[in-house]
């Protein structure tokens, strides 16, 4: 399952909204300097083989091949100071670059 704060998906929303997207897409590829990096992109479509999870009126898909490395993941959406990001907490993810943007799973 993939969850997401109250802050992620009001911000979620507003960007579909925006966009005029059906859901925020959420992967996973081979990347960065730990191994794998999180995808943020918008779904214009839900394909079959999708899975959809839905909280705060917000629907977030995953696609089969990155369910695996992102099961469990909550997305919040935080301020930092003049920052404002998305931050995964994954408890599959046994390591993070310095920078944020990569994370190293156990063998």
């Amino acid at each position: 399952m993939i969850t997401i704060t109250e802050s992620a998906a009001t911000r979620i929303a507003n960007q579909l909204a925006k966009n005029n997207a059906l859901a925020l897409r959420f992967a996973a590829r081979e990347s960065g300097c730990s191994g794998y990096s999180y995808v943020l992109d918008f779904a214009q479509q839900i394909n079959q083989d999708d899975h959809v999870f839905e909280q705060f009126d917000v629907k977030v898909v995953v696609d089969q091949k990155s369910l695996p490395i992102l099961e469990g993941t909550q997305i919040d959406y935080v301020s930092e100071g003049l920052n404002q990001t998305f931050k995964f907490s994954n408890p599959k993810a046994t390591d993070e670059c310095g920078c944020g943007e990569s994370f190293a799973l156990s063998a």
